[in-house]
């Protein structure tokens, strides 16, 4: 079943100790908690699926962490505001949603994405890519694609730290053998250094890429 597919795929990204749950979007959810739906008073229909299932996700990754499930509300910026004591990120593809989540004791912010596993048209990579980027992606299927799911899961565990909004070109990624990348910053950005690198790792489930990258830690576990 591709959920638990996709779901044991990103369990491989982190260490144990994190949370992990996956719904389909087109899915029934449970309904929204108190302060929830009040986020989503003039959203479109895709919006409210994608918001729902990340809703719900989050609170199946709370039950996974043994944490009674609470409710997940949304800042200015649409970034999800975790519980107290709580780390985690939501992303969304056409068909699934992931949400991983960990205690702050064990994690300072995690960052996670998925993508289909298609290649992107030429204009998008050159948006997304640098050419040394391009050069090395073409030693992978879907290369500039994985440096698209890379660079997105370690925007989503930089943000909830520096509050920086940036552009591709601020990581530049580099594919490794073992499922393995690493995304060094181009330029310091609050908190972090030129050259500073937020290690992640990435594979390929379902026709998806998955990918993680875990800030704080335990050194040699997971992503």
């Amino acid at each position: 079943m591709a959920e638990e597919e996709i779901a044991a795929a990103v369990r491989g990204l982190f260490d144990p100790s994190v949370g992990v749950a996956v719904r389909r979007l087109d899915a029934t959810h449970s309904p929204l908690l108190p302060g929830e739906a009040a986020h989503l008073s003039r959203a479109r229909p895709a919006r409210i699926a994608e918001f729902t299932a990340g809703r719900t996700a989050a609170r199946k990754a709370m039950e996974a962490l043994g944490v009674d499930p609470q409710p997940v509300l949304m800042a200015s910026d649409r970034a999800p505001i975790w519980p107290e004591g709580l780390v985690g990120s939501i992303s969304h593809s056409a068909t699934w949603c992931i949400a991983v989540l960990a205690r702050k004791g064990d994690f300072v912010s995690l960052g996670v994405d998925i993508e289909e596993d298609s290649p992107l048209p030429n204009d998008l990579a050159g948006e997304i890519c640098s050419p040394t980027e391009l050069a090395h992606a073409a030693g992978w299927s879907n290369g500039a694609t994985r440096i698209f799911c890379a660079k997105e899961a370690g925007y989503k565990a930089q943000y909830p730290l520096t509050g920086a909004l940036f552009g591709f070109d601020r990581f530049a990624v580099q594919l490794n053998d073992d499922h393995s990348f690493d995304a060094r910053f181009t330029q310091a950005t609050k908190g972090f250094r030129r050259g500073d690198n937020l290690p992640g790792r990435i594979l390929s489930v379902a026709g998806h890429l998955v990918s993680g990258v875990a800030i704080g830690q335990i050194a040699a576990k997971g992503a």
